[in-house]
């Protein structure tokens, strides 16, 4: 109970129902004040501004198979699929705290005026209830798309996404299932989001059998891959970039469409070494790709993988026997990341076409800093050490 009253107050002092409006004339005049007693003021609020982009987003190349397409960023996409589901499935519902209006990530926004409270509403701030009530409507027949607010506060649910949802076609003998089960969550780091709202927990969820895990890199293959995790007969996560909500924008199909899960997407070929990533961190390997061609001519190939469970090993293997190295790379701490697994699965398949022992470029084994976080994560600067340091092994 402390934590949630904790969480309400620290949401509610975001929220635009703040306080600065109260007595506003005499926040004015105080703030003239204190303007007035450093001349430098100004200037100091300028250089102490923080640029936390660590990466350059790289837009796809404008889809032509499913139809007209209109520029979206990242949360319109997933908005744009989420209503496309409730035009097209009569039994979705979509619930989760804050879906009602919109969501703190606006990516709800509208839909419960289109569709009515009965498929697009609250719940109570208990990530296990939304969890838990999301696998009964989907034992029932229904269409349940549960949105976890941030990933990081999906562990409360831990415990009926992992010996419930997936458990529940194997316990029963396929008799019955939870398969129309998805769950939405923003994840990953944001540039300010310190402790609780930075996490990448795909790790956690991947030593699940019975899960299916994505991650999508755009607005493009937000869309199609959320569509097909919502259509998939099996319970799913689908963790969505925050930091990639609005600084992402493609051109994006309007009408439904979906992108095959555990197909890993090669989005530049190369011959010298391989860079395995997904979500925002995709957009560092390709800025690391062009460095390293133009820095050292080393040409890198470059693989979206895009679904963390089941995986795609055939196309990642393939890759690395033809170019005998590999760099993998991802936010979440590197002890126990899922590029552990990845280089674990690749040095078994691919031992005799190894060049150089494979490289991990990860977040630190700690929790995730605040002020502290461009030292944290794995930016194009230790991804370009790493591929330095195979090519001269």
């Amino acid at each position: 109970m402390m934590a949630a009253a904790a969480r309400f107050f620290i949401r509610g002092a975001n929220s635009k129902l703040s306080i600065s409006g109260v007595a506003a004339g005499a926040q004015s005049s105080l703030g003239a004040s204190l303007l007035k007693l450093s001349a430098s003021c100004n200037s100091r609020t300028k250089t102490q501004r923080r640029h936390v982009a660590h990466f350059t987003f790289q837009p796809d190349p404008v889809p032509t198979q499913y139809g007209p397409t209109q520029k979206m960023n990242l949360f319109q996409s997933v908005t744009s699929a989420l209503d496309n589901t409730l035009a097209n499935d009569p039994t979705a519902v979509i619930f989760g705290e804050d879906v009602a209006f919109g969501g703190v990530f606006r990516c709800t926004v509208g839909l419960r005026d289109k569709y009515g409270k009965d498929r697009v509403f609250n719940t109570p701030l208990c990530e296990q209830g939304i969890v838990g009530f999301g696998i009964g409507v989907a034992v029932a027949g229904a269409t349940a798309i549960a949105e976890i607010q941030f990933a990081d506060y999906i562990f409360p649910a831990f415990d009926q996404i992992v010996n419930e949802a997936a458990k529940y076609r194997y316990r029963s003998g396929n008799l019955f299932d939870c398969g129309n089960l998805t769950i939405r969550a923003p994840w990953g780091c944001v540039g300010h989001g310190s402790l609780y709202h930075s996490q990448s927990p795909e790790a956690f969820f991947a030593h699940c059998p019975g899960l299916k895990i994505v991650i999508p890199r755009g607005p493009v293959q937000a869309k199609g891959l959320l569509l097909s995790c919502i259509a998939d007969k099996n319970p799913c996560i689908f963790f969505e970039p925050k930091i990639l909500y609005r600084a992402a924008v493609e051109q994006v199909p309007v009408e439904a469409y979906t992108i095959p899960l555990s197909q890993a997407d090669i989005l530049e070929e190369g011959s010298d070494v391989t860079l395995v990533a997904w979500g925002t961190q995709i957009h560092v390997m390709r800025e690391v790709a062009n460095m390293a061609q133009e820095k050292l001519g080393v040409s890198c190939e470059v693989i979206d993988l895009q679904t963390i469970l089941p995986w795609d090993v055939e196309t990642v293997c393939k890759s690395v026997a033809k170019t005998g190295r590999l760099l993998i790379s991802h936010e979440a701490p590197i002890t126990g990341g899922f590029a552990a697994e990845i280089s674990s699965t690749v040095q078994e398949e691919c031992f005799l076409n190894l060049e150089a022992p494979i490289s991990r470029v990860c977040g630190y084994d700690t929790p995730f800093p605040h002020i502290f976080e461009p030292f944290y994560i794995p930016d194009k600067w230790k991804c370009f050490d790493a591929i330095k340091r195979m090519i001269n092994y």
